[in-house]
């Protein structure tokens, strides 16, 4: 068992959906018209959770759903990760509460990670390289799960719109077959990390009288991301090489869908076909952590990713941090 696989993806959204309408009325009561900020970000619906559910109740549906599609139990892991920006809890740890949900055995590691946006990718990566130098982990279970519209602010027309709210669950298993895991890249730049900030007030202030609502929010300074596709082309490019592919070995593309512009500009840089790039933010919205895994589980559900097909994962983290990856599904 030299190398780690992904054997499942499920997904887990919400049932109620919205529709760009619904926020464009609710911006133009602000006197604000946001219909071409919605077209540029490719926004069409996406999937809002309700009083009853959070970043734990999407993880523990998504872990039994992609667990019964796997044909696998909870003694059948060995290791439980669980990546989201806005957990329900700090104490105790997320991936805690999915082990017990799953019935999980007591010879399992049991970890939750925050890396924004990349996080679920991260964690995926992290998981592989770890499962690879220990010969006692066979299974993982990796789940992002964010719940990110009750924390944006709604008279913020960058977020309250665009994000939205699922959960994604992979599981990796170690495998003497041909293809999984080919290799990654992280990069990181923490130059302009205040530009956005949860809550805004930070942590240690929460409890302070006198605070509004607005400060223990989600705080967004408006900036230009569309740069950071010059740092995923630079990263594919330095993978293919020490990889020895070439640039057409790769099928697909599943980038972060935080807009659809990553995929138009991706597919100009590279000079690929923007078919091979998955774009499912018009279905799902932005879900953060968990975006890039909707796409894949999206390709796999369509046939458009076949077994042995190499697929390049890529996502971004606030402000900024990228994971760029290749496997051969």
């Amino acid at each position: 068992m030299n190398n780690v696989k992904i054997l499942k993806v499920e997904v887990y959204h919400p049932e109620k959906h919205v529709d760009n309408s619904f926020y464009i009325d609710h911006f133009k009561s602000q006197g604000k018209e946001i219909s071409g900020l919605l077209n540029a970000f490719g926004r069409e619906k996406r999937y809002i959770i309700d009083n009853e559910e959070n970043t734990i109740t999407m993880g523990i549906e998504v872990a039994n759903k992609v667990l019964k599609s796997a044909g696998l139990e909870g003694k059948d892991i060995d290791m439980v990760l669980f990546s989201s920006q806005f957990p329900e809890y700090t104490f105790p740890s997320q991936s805690l509460i999915i082990h017990n949900a799953i019935n999980g055995k007591e010879d399992c590691m049991c970890m939750d990670t925050n890396t924004n946006c990349a996080g679920m990718l991260v964690t995926v990566e992290n998981a592989i390289r770890s499962m690879m130098g220990n010969p006692h982990v066979k299974r993982a279970l990796v789940i992002g799960s964010d719940y990110t519209s009750i924390h944006c602010r709604n008279d913020d027309e960058l977020t309250y719109p665009n994000f939205a709210d699922g959960a994604a669950a992979v599981i990796l298993e170690k495998t003497d077959e041909d293809g999984g895991f080919i290799d990654s890249l992280c990069k990181s730049n923490g130059a302009t990390w205040e530009a956005v900030k949860y809550p805004a007030c930070g942590m240690s202030k929460v409890y302070k009288e006198g605070l509004s609502i607005r400060d223990r929010k989600l705080d967004w300074t408006p900036f230009d991301g569309l740069f950071i596709i010059d740092n995923a082309v630079t990263s594919i490019h330095v993978l293919l090489n020490r990889n020895n592919l070439k640039i057409d070995e790769i099928e697909n593309y599943c980038f972060s869908q935080y807009s659809k512009a990553f995929a138009t500009l991706g597919s100009e840089k590279l000079g690929v076909d923007i078919n091979k790039f998955i774009y499912i933010g018009d279905v799902y919205g932005y879900t953060g952590t968990s975006s890039p895994f909707i796409a894949l589980y999206e390709g796999i559900k369509t046939g458009k990713i076949k077994r042995g097909d190499i697929v390049c994962l890529w996502s971004v983290a606030i402000n900024w941090t990228i994971c760029t990856m290749l496997i051969r599904y």
